[in-house]
């Protein structure tokens, strides 16, 4: 069986996929044979940021839109992708919403957010919001790797993949494609249930050997505007605990900010706009590694 069919949903012991797919399908070329234009592509893009989170609702998108634009904000070259293939939220959260790619022969051009933010998505290219994608894991391969060979991102300081939450298919397709130098930011909540799941993204990218930048732990206490205290309404420490279990950085807390709420729901980068709040620079903290990438 070939190494990258292990992480396909049709793939048995004996060897190949018991579905009969050319191994291409799950990410495999025949021997020999690399995808060269996706070699380019990835020539010209100097850091590979992938997002990851063992578990749903832990508000993974909304990190991944908030360090995008923080490094946009920086001044860097960045480009947006959005591997979500069933529930794609960054155009929603970019007040991108039906806007389309523009499409040539050979390649697409990512949709602009401002003059150094680019942003890709199936979320453009779906007809309406109530089209549900039924898709499997082949289409979604074969999807993953559109949106790097066939975009014309350019040249790039970083591109920041914003993945669904588990380790199936689009995580797999995403950190094969972007090459082992691709580095993961893990997103959890603090509290146990959570954590469990996400300790599992962490062997995940070990197993792939893609590094680890560092576990982020998000809705980490509320403040209370009225009187200033801090509520621990999700537990609070869960992820920095991980971090030391499994010998990987701690990037930071963010809080729980009915603003960040708000900016999700209104279409606007919460860095944009909010960046020298309490809960803005928190984030502006755990950007700083990734800033010190060069």
């Amino acid at each position: 069986m070939s190494k990258s069919c292990k992480g396909c949903p049709s793939a048995s012991d004996s060897g190949g996929c018991s579905s009969g797919h050319d191994p291409k399908a799950c990410g495999d070329k025949p021997a020999g044979q690399t995808d060269e234009k996706i070699v380019k592509t990835l020539s010209r893009i100097k850091h590979k940021i992938v997002v990851l989170s063992g578990k749903g609702g832990v508000g993974k998108s909304t990190v991944a839109a908030n360090i995008a634009m923080a490094l946009a904000l920086s001044g860097k070259q960045v480009g947006l992708l959005d591997v979500d293939i069933h529930g794609p939220s960054i155009p929603r959260l970019l007040s991108l919403t039906g806007a389309k790619p523009h499409m040539e022969a050979d390649h697409m051009e990512p949709v602009p957010y401002s003059h150094n933010l680019w942003v890709m998505s199936l979320g453009f290219l779906i007809p309406d919001k109530e089209t549900a994608v039924i898709w499997r894991g082949p289409m979604k391969l074969g999807l993953i790797k559109q949106f790097v060979r066939d975009v014309a991102w350019g040249d790039l300081d970083y591109l920041v993949t914003d993945c669904p939450p588990g380790t199936g298919d689009e995580p797999l397709a995403a950190l094969q494609t972007l090459g082992q130098d691709a580095q993961a930011v893990i997103v959890t909540t603090p509290q146990g249930v959570a954590v469990d799941d996400v300790r599992r993204s962490v062997t995940f990218c070990r197993q792939l050997g893609n590094p680890i930048l560092g576990i982020v732990e998000n809705m980490s206490g509320f403040v209370c505007p009225n009187c200033k205290t801090t509520h621990d309404i999700f537990n609070s420490g869960g992820g920095e605990a991980l971090a030391r279990e499994m010998g990987v950085s701690f990037l930071g807390r963010i809080p729980m900010d009915p603003e960040i709420v708000r900016s999700g729901d209104e279409g606007y980068p919460f860095m944009k706009v909010q960046g020298d709040t309490p809960t803005g620079l928190a984030l502006k903290k755990i950007v700083e590694p990734i800033l010190a990438l060069g």
